[in-house]
């Protein structure tokens, strides 16, 4: 697959409050194919959005524009949802997104590898993103929280283990 190609024709949706953050998004995107990206920053922008178009990809923060009421929204239509924060930089925050149907989930100072994390999640399918968005929030989790974040949920993230273990085909047709 040429580098850009899973890029061309896809309508993705990118909602945060702060514009700089869509900037930031937006200039990392490939321009040279057929992607068409709308961009919302507010919970009502984005929800018209969410009922109005088909997406291939939506980008949800999490604070500031309600990012878990507008993910049951963008799960619910079955687009392939991400969850970006920097505010809400949490053990409980992840769980809740996972939880709730999203793909992955992105610390905002990762930002600066978005584009191959998202490519990730266009490609693959939902273990192989999960287990490869674990091997970068999980660093950064015990860094910030301590190697130990996950025991007072140790059933659920068990449970979730195995889940990610289930040895399906990695990239989805």
């Amino acid at each position: 697959m040429a580098e850009n190609e899973i890029w061309r024709h896809k309508l993705i949706l990118v909602v945060d409050d702060e514009q700089d953050v869509l900037d930031t998004i937006l200039e990392q995107l490939p321009t040279d194919v057929n992607l068409t990206v709308h961009t919302a920053t507010t919970f009502e922008k984005a929800r018209q959005y969410l009922v109005s178009y088909t997406y291939d990809l939506v980008i949800l923060d999490i604070m500031g524009v309600r990012g878990f009421e507008l993910l049951k929204i963008s799960v619910s239509r079955n687009f392939p949802s991400v969850m970006l924060t920097a505010h809400a930089l949490s053990p409980d925050a992840l769980k809740q997104s996972i939880e709730l149907g999203a793909r992955a989930y992105l610390p905002k100072e990762k930002l600066n590898s978005l584009v191959p994390f998202l490519e990730d999640v266009l490609k693959l399918n939902y273990q192989s993103v999960w287990r490869n968005a674990l091997d970068h929030v999980g660093s950064l989790f015990n860094k910030k929280f301590g190697s130990d974040w996950r025991v007072s949920e140790k059933d659920f993230w068990d449970e979730f283990e195995k889940k990610l273990s289930v040895d399906d085909a990695a990239i989805i047709k």
